[in-house]
């Protein structure tokens, strides 16, 4: 009954549609990850000034 080239354009939009979506839901938690990111390594560890710690 079903036809097997409407089930494939069905799944090759559907696998779109997850693309899609997956790219948007990264896209939304990108800069909150990039911020924690930032704010935390430099809190945290000194950057090097070239001089030797006695």
């Amino acid at each position: 009954m079903s036809n097997p080239d409407r089930d494939q354009r069905l799944a090759a939009k559907l696998r779109e549609n997850l693309r899609r979506r997956k790219a948007q839901a990264k896209a939304r938690t990108a800069p909150a990850d990039r911020s924690e990111q930032q704010g935390g390594a430099g809190a945290s560890k000194p950057e090097p000034t070239g001089k030797k710690e006695t």
